[in-house]
């Protein structure tokens, strides 16, 4: 059976094709009356309007591009629910992209995207670079970059402050009086989640009147559970002392707490911990995950509200600061010290 056609509902409503085809882009010369008889025949026939030719009379294809590196991780996934809520809510198309954080492969994408016409770009968790950025200027799309770092600091980028985020989970530890403090971290060299979060970590340490010790940071390259299995042992095999962590994400925190229950100590009894990030992982440890939230839904929403600002006023519009918060669950506890 044949797909109904613009000129089927039209002849079907008994009014014209440009009529209809004002009424489906909101345009304007029509009754009430009209608009709703043709909204009914379109719904009647399953008329299904071809998003190529609609775009072309509004040089729009109603379709963002978004690139992000691991799909299937749970950060990805909150971000993505964030902007896919947003988008949709304003008649928008997503496509998402998985990079696997391939700087080829992403260049692969843009140019995918590029022939889908996408109106805007969305790059997440992960380095835009310099390169990334002269193929976007290429393209004339607005570009938005969500909890990801890039070279080029002239694009707009909506996140949190991670040092800061993670000061306040360190001098959280702090308040309930812990002082002999390590951290798990991915590499110092991550200019993304790595270095701002040892920074806040240091930070919070000063602050309080706490030597650093360099020793009290392990890390390995990636911010996953192995990670954090990897760098608790080594780190509470140098320093049997710390009575706290921080972990700088939720999977370092939850290889953290196996690590930690293998060689026989209870969490938060002989060691507290506290993650980051907030994701849903956070609530399915044992026990459940003191985290510094990122609001990542809330981050992916704000970011696509900004870059559809920047669509209609043709120019890239400013980032935004999201609001970290800590959320308290059961591995922390306080500690009273009698000296």
């Amino acid at each position: 059976m044949q797909k109904p056609t613009i000129k089927d509902v039209a002849k079907e409503a008994n009014v014209s094709i440009a009529t209809v085809s004002r009424i489906l882009n909101n345009g304007v010369g029509y009754s009430a009356k009209t608009k709703e008889l043709v909204l009914r025949t379109i719904q009647e026939m399953g008329y299904s309007p071809n998003a190529i030719a609609r775009g072309l009379i509004n040089k729009q294809s109603n379709t963002l591009g978004v690139l992000m590196p691991e799909i299937s991780g749970l950060v990805s996934a909150e971000i993505l629910q964030g902007i896919e809520k947003a988008a949709h809510s304003q008649g928008q198309s997503v496509i998402v992209c998985n990079t696997a954080a391939s700087g080829k492969q992403t260049i692969d994408y843009l140019k995918l995207l590029q022939e889908k016409q996408v109106d805007g770009l969305l790059f997440t968790s992960q380095y835009l670079t310099n390169e990334h950025s002269t193929y976007i200027a290429k393209m004339n799309v607005p570009v938005i970059t969500i909890s990801a770092y890039s070279e080029d600091d002239s694009i707009p980028a909506v996140r949190v402050d991670d040092e800061r985020a993670a000061y306040d989970a360190v001098r959280y530890l702090i308040e309930r009086g812990h002082r002999h403090i390590g951290m798990i971290s991915g590499s110092p060299g991550d200019r993304l989640a790595g270095s701002p979060r040892i920074s806040g970590y240091k930070q919070a340490l000063k602050d309080a009147g706490i030597a650093y010790d360099e020793s009290k940071v392990a890390w390995r390259y990636g911010f996953y559970f192995e990670d954090g299995q990897e760098s608790c042992a080594h780190l509470l095999k140098q320093h049997p002392e710390l009575t706290a962590l921080f972990a700088a994400s939720d999977e370092l925190a939850a290889g953290a707490i196996t690590t930690s229950y293998q060689l026989g100590l209870s969490i938060p009894d002989d060691l507290s911990i506290i993650g980051y990030d907030g994701t849903k992982l956070s609530k399915m440890t044992l026990p459940a995950l003191t985290t510094v939230s990122q609001n990542f839904v809330e981050m992916g929403e704000t970011a696509v509200n900004r870059l559809l600002n920047s669509i209609r006023a043709g120019k890239n519009s400013d980032g935004a600061i999201i609001q970290h918060h800590i959320i308290e669950r059961a591995s922390v506890k306080s500690i009273i010290h009698t000296s």
